[in-house]
């Protein structure tokens, strides 16, 4: 699947967005992925997930569990797991900080895909990894659907995106014009309402 089907496949799910966006990092975008809305056809989930796991079987990695980062990695951690045939498990804020619960483990050495919906500035990718090393885990290969940086976000393993676009990000206090003329508006899951 090459870059154009998934960004269609984003457009056709009403989860490529465009206005001023508050994204959980606290940076502002005219561009919104709200991949939430593209996982929650269970076909089209697949493709996608089908696809990266195809494109991440060229690179020659071989891994032996997914790890994501709650919330928005759960449904495609779990489903590139299934696609790959391997176990998938997430980690979840616990007083701010990612940690493992609900009886997961990471056997020691165990080669771990983390696995990501959208990558922007790649914070918590670099959380979820520092979980999964202190739990004994080799990250091997980090994942999303979209790279939203262009490629720059830094996570602390070698990344495989399923498309990588270049969505413009801002902090608040330096806003262009254009941004600064229209309300901004918060649909993740993190922080204000939707």
């Amino acid at each position: 699947m090459d870059q154009e089907k998934v960004l269609d496949e984003f457009r056709a799910a009403g989860a490529l967005l465009e206005g001023h966006f508050k994204l959980s990092s606290g940076l502002r975008s005219p561009v919104y992925l709200q991949c939430a809305r593209v996982l929650m056809d269970p076909k089209r989930a697949e493709r996608l997930c089908a696809a990266f796991a195809d494109k991440l079987r060229a690179t020659g990695v071989e891994v032996d569990l997914v790890v994501s980062p709650a919330m928005g990695g759960v449904v495609v951690g779990y489903e590139v797991a299934r696609q790959l045939g391997v176990p998938g498990i997430f980690t979840e804020r616990v007083e701010g900080e990612f940690a493992l619960r609900r009886g997961f483990e990471i056997p020691s050495g165990a080669r771990i895909l983390m696995m990501e919906d959208i990558i922007t500035t790649g914070l918590s990718s670099r959380e979820c990894i520092k979980t999964i090393i202190e739990w004994g885990g080799d990250v091997v290969a980090a994942g999303c659907l979209i790279n939203r940086s262009g490629g720059r976000a830094e996570v602390g393993a070698p990344v495989t995106a399923l498309a990588t676009i270049d969505a413009p990000t801002y902090k608040p206090e330096e806003l262009p014009d254009s941004l600064k003329a229209i309300p901004a508006i918060k649909p993740g899951s993190r922080g204000l309402k939707s």
